[in-house]
């Protein structure tokens, strides 16, 4: 017998993240690659060099280049699965498979309480009962039954389990059966679930409360699984207050509360949260110094008098894959790659615009490094008519009601009030969608059961 948890460990013996992100079944492999996008080539960068050709990169163009991006990562840092702990292993992804270390049952046990009974009725009872967690018990022998509770082992020699409810006694002391007694009846045969060896869940599993427990009942203490990327949060903006009402100019900060548990739901270890003031070597500083796959940054990624995204980027050397998009709310932001192995994705300040930027790059950046599936891909038709915009996709707030979406209202980019109420983003090509037409919607964390998962 294989010790006790080893054996998707040594499964997994040489099988890096990259070879695990292969086997997991991602709904965007059939599809053609996004040409680079600006500043993005295959071996040569010239991450100082201005882009006198800039323009900003359609909206599924820049997801694709953000999946891209982390595949690039898995590639360059060989990264490798890791041993957690159950106790650790809520949302990572299995990078072995988990295979049955025993039969499951591992031995014929009771489905009820009741009695286990020999031959035909009626049954002498024995004075002592079987309970679960105890040694084997003696056989029965024909006429013999025991008092058993669920989950105890069955003794040798037992034809059924006669449920407490359909059991009578009469005055010798006697069982007597009050239905027909089938042979085998509520008894859970060794091996009904699973035979020892048989492979329980494929690599890529995402891991939930269900296959913890699943986990657990295999007899495994650690699972093999693919490590969380680690993100850095940087919040920028004098104006920000963290308590209170707003007052004299200052508003309260909206993402300091809201993206770290987002970020979580897409697949990462918020690592730090820091707050940064309106200034250039503050900003350079906590950049260079994060240690972090991914920094996520809010704010500062335009071309104002305290935009120091920008120039931090030139400053450090760092690459712009991605350099303004397609999409409103959200079109100031970015996707850079600092090093070979950590990226920094550019968050809009405002809280709409943010929640764009974290599903257009955050999301298939992170959801990539943790070598979790894409999401399947849905539409629904919408009830009202969105107005789009001439050029460029939307993201608009909307509520799953049966077979349609209805649009909300409070879709301005500094507004949360719509996203806080919706189940989904629509996405509205240029131009608009007229009632009834279908439109493709990104699930929020919330509503596709992500919240039990990830919001930890």
């Amino acid at each position: 017998m294989t010790p006790h948890g080893t054996r998707a460990g040594e499964d997994a013996e040489d099988l890096d993240v990259e070879e695990v992100l292969a086997l997991v079944k991602n709904s965007n492999d059939s599809h053609p690659p996004a040409p680079a996008a600006h500043g993005e080539t295959d071996r040569t960068r010239t991450p100082n060099r201005p882009d006198t050709r800039h323009r900003a990169t359609p909206w599924p163009e820049a997801r694709a280049h953000a999946e891209r991006a982390a595949r690039n990562t898995i590639r360059a840092a060989r990264r490798a699965p890791v041993s957690v702990p159950l106790s650790a292993a809520l949302g990572l992804t299995l990078a072995a498979p988990l295979d049955a270390l025993t039969d499951l049952p591992s031995f014929d046990t009771s489905a009820m309480d009741g009695w286990a009974v020999a031959g035909p009725a009626p049954w002498a009872v024995r004075d002592e009962g079987v309970l679960a967690g105890h040694a084997a018990p003696e056989a029965l022998t024909d006429g013999e039954a025991v008092r058993i509770a669920t989950g105890a082992r069955i003794p040798p020699d037992t034809t059924a389990v006669l449920r407490s409810e359909h059991g009578r006694t009469d005055d010798k002391g006697r069982l007597h059966a009050t239905r027909e007694v089938v042979p085998g009846q509520d008894i859970r045969p060794r091996g009904q679930e699973c035979r020892d060896g048989d492979q329980l869940l494929p690599v890529g599993t995402l891991v939930t409360p269900a296959v913890l427990g699943l986990a657990a009942a295999a007899g495994y203490d650690t699972v093999t699984a693919v490590p969380l990327p680690r993100v850095a949060v940087l919040v920028l903006g004098d104006e920000l207050l963290t308590e209170g009402r707003p007052h004299d100019g200052l508003i309260r900060d909206a993402l300091g509360p809201m993206l770290p548990p987002w970020l979580r739901a897409l697949g990462a270890e918020v690592t730090a949260v820091r707050r940064i003031r309106d200034d250039a070597d503050a900003l350079h500083e906590a950049i260079a110094t994060a240690d972090a796959d991914v920094v996520v940054t809010t704010g500062g990624t335009a071309a104002g008098p305290v935009d120091h995204v920008h120039p931090t980027l030139r400053r450090i050397g760092a690459e712009l894959l991605v350099d303004g998009v397609k999409v409103r709310p959200g079109h100031p932001m970015l996707l850079a790659r600092v090093t070979e192995t950590q990226h920094l994705v550019g968050l809009p300040g405002n809280p709409l615009a943010a929640v764009s930027g974290l599903l257009t790059l955050a999301e298939p950046l992170l959801r990539t490094l943790a070598a979790r599936p894409a999401p399947e891909p849905y539409t629904l038709p919408l009830r009202d008519a969105v107005q789009g915009h001439p050029y460029d996709t939307r993201l608009v707030p909307v509520v799953l009601r049966g077979d349609e979406a209805a649009p909300l209202h409070y879709n301005g980019p500094a507004m949360l009030r719509g996203i806080a109420a919706a189940d989904a983003l629509a996405v509205v090509p240029p131009g608009g969608i007229r009632p009834g037409q279908e439109a493709e919607l990104l699930d929020l964390p919330w509503a596709s059961g992500g919240i039990g998962v990830c919001f930890t």
